[in-house]
């Protein structure tokens, strides 16, 4: 099973509010400035969507062994 992020014009979007350190704040306000991204809001939803894709497949798969194995 796979887990992929719908994009942002897929879903409905909700606001959070995040705390992030200074040197972090400025390197996706860099990034934003050099053309990476169109906004810091971007930015943060293109890291969220690759935690997701790296991390999520590895979570499910550990949640069925474990449920398997009760």
């Amino acid at each position: 099973m796979s887990v992929k992020c719908q994009t942002p014009e897929a879903t409905q979007m909700q606001r959070i509010t995040i705390r992030l350190p200074e040197q972090q704040l400025e390197m996706i306000d860099y990034m934003v400035a050099q053309g990476e991204f169109p906004s810091a809001s971007e930015a943060i939803r293109t890291a969220v969507r690759e935690l997701i894709d790296d991390r999520g497949e590895k979570l499910l798969r550990r949640s069925e062994i474990l449920s398997a194995m009760s």
